[in-house]
This record gives C-alpha cells, sequence and structure tokens, in this order.
C-alpha cells in the first residue's frame, strides 16, 4: 500500500513516533522503541542501524517479517549472519554512460509488457531517480581558453540522439529526474546537492522522516557514504528493478571497522589517504563486507577528505564505507547551502535515533577491525595498473622501472618535432597529466593545493612539458567558481591546465587523441608513456589505449609530474627544473603548506556558491532545452540509429519462465587469470576499426572520427556485444602470445575475435562459459560486462571468486555465477580450453550456494568431475536466475503470472 519506501499498517513492534522540528511535525521509526523489544543495538555499527530501520519501516510479512529484524539485533552478538533480508533504498543515482541502457531497457520492457497483456504505463520508477549525465564530454581541445566550449559543442554533436532519448525518458517517466551535462560528476552533484541526509516522504497525511539510502548504477556512488548517507552501486539491471519496486535481496553484511587516529602531517593529502586506505582494506579482503570508520581520527577528518575515502570503496573492494552523522556532517550541510529546515531535521533525527557520533560515543561492536594513525600518512601514488597498488613517492621511480621490465631498451630517446619546439620522447616520459575524477575534484583543499603549487611554480620560472596533455575537468561548477574567486585559475591555466569540461573525462577514459606525432612516435618505437591523474581507476586500456603506465595521483602531483616531465624523476631528489634565477628548483620549494590552503579555502568558498549554482540544477542550456521534448507511452525507435535501439532481451518471452536445464558440452570462449576488471570485459573507452564493433560501424557508414566511445553507445546492443571481451589489453590465456579480443574457435583452434568465435558457436547451438582467476569483475558497475556476456551465448562464468557487483549483474542477466573450491583452480586441473564441460545437478532443487557438479571432457579423452559451490546466495536470486534474469521476474510479476 502506499509508497514502497513506507508500508503502512504493519509496524509490528509499534515502533512509529513523532518528531517536532520547528513549525513541523515528523513521523519516524524509532530504534529506541525496537530496542526495547529486541535487545540492546547501542554498540550495533551505525551502518547496520540504518539497515533495522529500513526493516522497521517497510515490514510488510512478505518481503520481510520480525525474524529479519531480529536478526540485526542478534548481529551484535556473532558479528556475522547468514540471514537474507530485503531492502529498499530510498533512491536512484544514474549516469548516462549506465542510464542510457537503463532506460532502453524500460522502454523496451514497456513494449514487452505490453505484449504480454499488461499495461505499459506500470513500468515507471516507483522510487525517485536522478540522472546526471557526466560520462560523455571527452577532452578533444585542452590548453587553451576555447577548450570548455569546443569540447561541450562536440559532445552535443556526438551524442544528440542519446540525449534526445534522456529528454524523452524526462518527460515520460514519472520519478525521474536529469540533470543535463556541463553540470557536474553525479557523484559531486549528489553530494552537494542531491543528498539529504535524512529523506523525508508525505504519504497520507503524514510526512515521513528516515535516513537518506540509494543505490547507483556507477560504483561510486559509495562516495556519499561521507556524508552519512548509505548507499553503493549496482549494475543497472539491479538498479531498474528497485526503480519498478523491487527490495534489494542481502544478507546482512560483515561490518569491517576501520579506526583513524591522530592528524595528517605537513605536506600530506586526501589522496594519500585514501591510497593507503585502499591498499590496507585490498590486502585486508573486503568484498562484500561494509567497512564503517571510526575513532578520534574522524574529528580531524573534513567531510570532504571522508568523500574521498567513501569514494574509493570499489577500489578497496568493499560494498561501502561509511562514516556516522556528526557535527562535521551538520558543517558540510550549511556550508553546501542547504536548507536551514532539513539541517536542523538532519541533527534532531540523528540524535533521537541514536544515529549520532561525537567523542564520548563508545566504539562500536565490528566483525573485525583495522587501525591507521593519519600521522603516517605519506605522499603517495598508485599503479601503474591498479588503484590498490600503493607508491610512495620516493619509490615511483624504482616502481616505473620494475613495469618497464620486459619492454625493449631504446638506444636513444625519440625526437619529435612541433611546430617550431623539439623535444624527445622515453620510456616513461608523462604524456598526459588530467585533473579529473569526482575523487579528488569533490575536495576543496586537493584542488586549492593544485592551485597554489602552479602558482608558485610560474613564480619561480618553470613551466608543463610541452609534450604534455593537460586538463581540468571539475566535478561541479562551483571548483571553477572558487578557483577563479581565488585567481587560481589563471595560474593553472598558464601550466595548461584550462577547464576542458565538468565530467569524468580522462577518470572514465575520455582522454581523447594525442597529438599525431607523440600518438605515431609511441606506436612506432613501442614506448611505454605515462599517465598521471587524479582519478579513482588505471586499469589496463582504460585512461587511453597507447598509454601503458598510469598512475593516481593528487592534483599538486599532477601538476608535479606536468613540471617534470617523466616517470623517471625522483620528485624527492631531483629537481623539477631551472628557475628564473638559473637555480634548480625543487618540489619542496613550490608545495604549499597545510596552513596556506586552509587559508584559501576558507578564504574563496561560500554556501552562496553552492545555492547559485545548484538554483536551477534541472534547467540546462539552450542547446539541452532544444533537444526533443517529446512525451509518449512508448518509445519511437529509430531504425537506423547506432546510438538507441530496441535490446532483443525481451523478445518473445513467455508469461512462464523454461525449466532450468543443465547445461551440457559447453566451451570456453576465454580462459582468464586474476582481477579481471570490467574495463576488460566491457570497454568504455575508443573503438578501434578493425575491431568487430568498428567495422559493424562502418559498414553503417559511420566513419572512424564519429565511432565516439564504447560507453557512449551503450544503448546499442549490437556495439556493445561486439565491444565485449574487446580490452586491447585482454589476456586471453586460449591464445598465449596475443593481446586483445582474440580467442581459438574449438575444435579446429582457428583464431579469431571473440565476438566472432561466439557467433559461430551460437550457430552451431554450443553453449559457452568463461574460466577465470580470482577478483573476476573487479571495477565499475557494467551492466554490459553482463548483458554482453550473455548475448554472446555465455552460460556460466567459472572463476576463482568474484567481485561482488558483476556476480549480481550475471544472476540479474540470468547467467550462472560459479567459483571453484579452495584448492582449487583452471591452473591445477590444466585447463586450456580445448575442454568441454558438463554443468548439471542444479535442475530440480536449485538452493543458495549449493554444490553443482562439472564434468570436464578433456580433449584427450579424459574425464574429471568436480564440485563448483553455485553463487547464488539468496532465494530471489535463484528466483532472478530461474526467471532468466531480474528484469524477467519483474515483468512476469507486473503481467500477473506470478512467481514460478
Amino acid at each position: 500500500k502506499g509508497n514502497p519506501m513506507i508500508r503502512l499498517g504493519h509496524d509490528l513492534l509499534k515502533t512509529k513516533q513523532k518528531l517536532t522540528v520547528g513549525s513541523k511535525t515528523y513521523t519516524y521509526f524509532s530504534l529506541d522503541i525496537a530496542e526495547r523489544n529486541i535487545g540492546d543495538l547501542s554498540r550495533l555499527p551505525f551502518s547496520l542501524k540504518v539497515l533495522l530501520e529500513n526493516l522497521l519501516r517497510c515490514e510488510d510479512s512478505k518481503t520481510l517479517n520480525i525474524e529479519d529484524i531480529h536478526a540485526i539485533a542478534k548481529w551484535v552478538e556473532t558479528r556475522t549472519s547468514t540471514r537474507e533480508i530485503a531492502y529498499r533504498p530510498a533512491r536512484v543515482l544514474m549516469q548516462d554512460f549506465t542510464g542510457v541502457p537503463a532506460v532502453v531497457d524500460l522502454a523496451a520492457m514497456r513494449e514487452a509488457l505490453l505484449a504480454l497483456g499488461g499495461k505499459p504505463n506500470q513500468i515507471n520508477p516507483l522510487t525517485p531517480v536522478d540522472l546526471v549525465i557526466d560520462h560523455s564530454v571527452t577532452v578533444d581541445s585542452y590548453a587553451n581558453p576555447n577548450a570548455f566550449q569546443k569540447n561541450v559543442d562536440m559532445e552535443f554533436q556526438r551524442n544528440r540522439e542519446r540525449y534526445a532519448f534522456l529528454r524523452w525518458g524526462q518527460n515520460s517517466l514519472r520519478n525521474f529526474r536529469v540533470v543535463p551535462p556541463g553540470t557536474g560528476i553525479c557523484h559531486q552533484v549528489n553530494l552537494e546537492y542531491l543528498s539529504q541526509v535524512v529523506w523525508t516522504l508525505e504519504e497520507e497525511g503524514e510526512i515521513y522522516a528516515y535516513p537518506d539510502t540509494l543505490v547507483g548504477t556507477d560504483s561510486h556512488t559509495t562516495m556519499v557514504n561521507g556524508l552519512a548517507v548509505l548507499g553503493w552501486g549496482v549494475g543497472g539491471i539491479e538498479a531498474e528493478a528497485v526503480m519498478l519496486g523491487q527490495p534489494i535481496s542481502m544478507v546482512i553484511p560483515e561490518v569491517m571497522g576501520f579506526k583513524i587516529t591522530g592528524a595528517m602531517r605537513e605536506g600530506a593529502t586526501a589522496t594519500d589517504l585514501v591510497l593507503t586506505v585502499t591498499e590496507m582494506l585490498r590486502q585486508k579482503g573486503v568484498v562484500g563486507k561494509f567497512v564503517e570508520f571510526y575513532g578520534p581520527g574522524l574529528d580531524h577528518l573534513s567531510l570532504a577528505d571522508r568523500a574521498t575515502i567513501s569514494n574509493m570503496a570499489p577500489e578497496y573492494g568493499a560494498t561501502c564505507g561509511f562514516f556516522p552523522i556528526d557535527q562535521e556532517t551538520i558543517n558540510y550541510l550549511r556550508f553546501t547551502g542547504r536548507n536551514e529546515e532539513r539541517i536542523k531535521l538532519v541533527e534532531a533525527y540523528a540524535k533521537v535515533q541514536g544515529l549520532w557520533r561525537n567523542h564520548k560515543t563508545p566504539d562500536p561492536i565490528f566483525t573485525e577491525t583495522l587501525e591507521l594513525n593519519l600521522a603516517d600518512i605519506e605522499p603517495t601514488l598508485a599503479g601503474p595498473k591498479r588503484p590498490q597498488d600503493k607508491v610512495l613517492i620516493s619509490e615511483a621511480v624504482k616502481s616505473y622501472r620494475d613495469a618497464l621490465k620486459g619492454e625493449i631498451v631504446l638506444k636513444k630517446p625519440i625526437n619529435i618535432k612541433l611546430g617550431e619546439m623539439s623535444f624527445e620522447l622515453d620510456h616513461g616520459s608523462v604524456v598526459i597529466a588530467a585533473i579529473t575524477s569526482c575523487t579528488n575534484t569533490s575536495n576543496p583543499s586537493v584542488m586549492v593545493g593544485a592551485g597554489l603549487l602552479a602558482r608558485k611554480a610560474l613564480a619561480k620560472g618553470l613551466s608543463s612539458k610541452p609534450w604534455i596533455k593537460t586538463s581540468l575537468a571539475p566535478g561541479s561548477q562551483v571548483v571553477t567558481d572558487y578557483l577563479e574567486k581565488a585567481g587560481l585559475d589563471k595560474d593553472l591555466q598558464a601550466l595548461g591546465f584550462y577547464l576542458v569540461g565538468y565530467g569524468c573525462t580522462t577518470c572514465i577514459g575520455n582522454s581523447g587523441s594525442l597529438l599525431a606525432p607523440i600518438a605515431q612516435a609511441i606506436d612506432d618505437h613501442n614506448l611505454a608513456v605515462a599517465g598521471v591523474l587524479s582519478g579513482n581507476r588505471n586499469f589496463e586500456g582504460r585512461i587511453h589505449s597507447q598509454v601503458k603506465l598510469n598512475y593516481l595521483a593528487s592534483p599538486l602531483l599532477v601538476v608535479a609530474y606536468a613540471l617534470a616531465g617523466s616517470m623517471n624523476i625522483d620528485l624527492y631528489k631531483d629537481p623539477l627544473g631551472t628557475g628564473h634565477d638559473g637555480q634548480q628548483v625543487y618540489l619542496t620549494d613550490i608545495w604549499p603548506t597545510n596552513q596556506e590552503i586552509a587559508d584559501t579555502v576558507s578564504q574563496n568558498l561560500t554556501p552562496e556558491m553552492f545555492r547559485a549554482r545548484y538554483a536551477d540544477v534541472f534547467t540546462g542550456d539552450e542547446i539541452w532545452k532544444n533537444l526533443s521534448d517529446t512525451q509518449s507511452l512508448t518509445y519511437a525507435w529509430i531504425e537506423n540509429s547506432t546510438y538507441v535501439k530496441h535490446p532483443p532481451f525481451f523478445t518473445n518471452m513467455n508469461e512462464s519462465p523454461e525449466k532450468l536445464k543443465s547445461i551440457l558440452g559447453a566451451r570456453p570462449l576465454a580462459m582468464l587469470a586474476d582481477s579481471v576488471t570490467t574495463d576488460h570485459i566491457s570497454p568504455a573507452g575508443s573503438i578501434k576499426k578493425d575491431s568487430p564493433a568498428g567495422r559493424y560501424l562502418m559498414d553503417l557508414g559511420v566513419l572512424p572520427e564519429d565511432f565516439n566511445s564504447y560507453g557512449s553507445r551503450r544503448g546499442n546492443h549490437e556495439v556493445m556485444m561486439r565491444g565485449t571481451f574487446a580490452n586491447i589489453r585482454l589476456m586471453n590465456e586460449m591464445t598465449i602470445g596475443t593481446q586483445g579480443g582474440v580467442t581459438r574457435h574449438m575444435p579446429d583452434g582457428e583464431m579469431m575475435s571473440i565476438y566472432d568465435a561466439a557467433m559461430r558457436y551460437q550457430a552451431a547451438g554450443t553453449p559457452l562459459v568463461i574460466i577465470a582467476g580470482k577478483e573476476y569483475g573487479t571495477g565499475s558497475s557494467r551492466d554490459w560486462a553482463a548483458k554482453g556476456t550473455r548475448l554472446l551465448g555465455v552460460k556460466a562464468v567459472i572463476a576463482e571468486s568474484f567481485e561482488r557487483i558483476h556476480r549480481s549483474n550475471l544472476i540479474g542477466m540470468g547467467v550462472l555465477p560459479l567459483v571453484f573450491k579452495k584448492g582449487v583452480c583452471r591452473l591445477k586441473l590444466g585447463l586450456d580450453g580445448t575442454e568441454t564441460y558438463d554443468i548439471f545437478g542444479f535442475e530440480e532443487n536449485i538452493i543458495p550456494a549449493m554444490d553443482i557438479s562439472c564434468t570436464i571432457n578433456y580433449a584427450d579423452g579424459r574425464k574429471e568431475t568436480i564440485s563448483l559451490i553455485c553463487r547464488l546466495d539468496t532465494l530471489d536470486e535463484i528466483e532472478y536466475y530461474q526467471h532468466g534474469g531480474i528484469l524477467h521476474y519483474v515483468l512476469r510479476e507486473l503481467a500477473g503470472s506470478g512467481k514460478s
């Protein structure tokens, strides 16, 4: 009854209470009263208190019952649980790369529901959705005052069709808002404006107050946990189900307590801190767990610093990295211009619910704990291929040289001529220096620090190296305002860091082309050049297809490496250059002090900046407003579109699901090692003209210069299935000695693209499997990594372990995730891709985490039967898999056929 966030008429524990703040009275579900019935909650982790409130409010005796509520209370005794609960987040956040295919699915579901005899207007978000367009701007133009406008013009030129489609969604779907291009990165807009900390909803004459919670179709949705808003990334498939009123099925998580003590020392930044935290937690192992930060050190962390740490939860593998509500939360809400009435509600609600932290708060009980003294943090990079691989600045040269092992040593550097300039490129030359990404551009201290470092460098007479592509892509327009007010924009521009756009840019792989002579030299001489960016991801092939070494760094260090020009320079010992006075200039000569940064921030940031920039955040410029304003029940698909096509997922769908069948005679499509990322599975960057996707587009008359990116074409399944496993750095163990999306078709052994092989297998009716190592599906929450896998004909993925989001996405698309038992892997079994696989034993009575039999038929005639662990972890996940996917389940529910 009513909104899925509030289940009126239950409240078995009688916890509904009234809270008056100012002139308004709110209804809330009291944790204090619940405690009297279910036991002491005082030392329950704050993040689990948020989950408990969700259960109290949404309990309906069907998807949730009283035993679920008791299970969270009992967690304090066991510090772990196997209890499955149904969780209902308050809202959904999307960005355009994942948002377009989600809206495509909703449009297709409307037509499918009509075919099943339902009403298409049932396909509407019941949970509020905000989509922020931030992933499509590319750094085509840079290092000039017109770069921003040129890039915006190109963005609209390339993406007009996609944006018009989103305008259709904005006009035709209820509960669906779109933040237009050029506004900011979704996570920063979420942090600075969309999030309320305490959400309110009016229902049947009452105003309900409850914790602001969300899921997002981008893995870095976790950033907002720094603001005490519980949220994490899910695949677009799962997000669509949440939009349509379905709960998230999850096991009550373990919670890792991360104690912070001390204060940061001079010269250390929030970026250095988060890279240290990432390394510690990744080594500890927190996949699928909540991480909650506590301890006296929280009093020395600004909200922006907390958000920086929470942002990179996907990199350390956790579901989220949560900070509780305290005075700093209130300060930030006021600082960013939030409504004073809401601020007072947040404080009053947090205190009455036991969600408020201060220095007297007893430490919660956690599953396990780690501890970090902020005084131990040193200047740090991460790379050159993974964000969890921390590299101290003092060891950066060694890291770069170690990464070069196996590269051909150049006899001498390569001479490059650009106009009147001449310079030399070598292995380790930095060719991209990008201040980018939600992780750091949301943090005023590191952005101001970069500006101050640039100012000091200019005063000494230093300049950026001419072979480096420099860019500045803030996460919101407020950043531009405070840099301009402080005059630091001019200093950054003088070093080439001109505004290129408000979006993810280089961090998502939209770094644009390198200058032709540089690109040619890299290809001709196989140069292992470097990129330095203030991002959160540096997986292989992500940042730029020609840049092999990529390091994550603070914005200050991005500027420093733009001055140095090479990873072969020790920033502690070597000079960055020679100053006006002929003296060598070192990094210590230009590094701003913590006090200088703090003073500049306090003098130049005001709440009025936030209020002004977000006053009409959904309006957009004239180009946006002049796009199609069509409103219709179903979408009029454009037959010759190369961006938005009707997907095949619901074609000829029956009212009831088919009975599960054994997977017999399956061939491996690819055999992959550890840490295969969703970037490897479903790249977001450039499309090569000789790739299956490139050939498809050229056959339709699209010129290579108009290919755009894989990410921008996620609304076209024909492009995306051809791009699945097409990353140029993918290493398929079935094709030793090659790189890229190639495999061997069996049994003939012919080498071909993975797409072409999959189509040949499909024509022969041969099911497929993927064999992989540990941490399969690490990285971005890409629905297409699962959608493409399914469309290629893959029935199961057998890995040593899965990353949380990708496992969920596979289930959401009806692909079976299976795990080798401990001590068993592809290497110990001697698998090489010539085998076939029979997977059986789950057809009749499938249960969570059951053993499933797999017979491996080797090419020499040997057979071996092993047990695999079925990673369908909950009853809901089993139901989704039985229906062929979560959206198929939802459609059948809406069509009235019920559950099978």
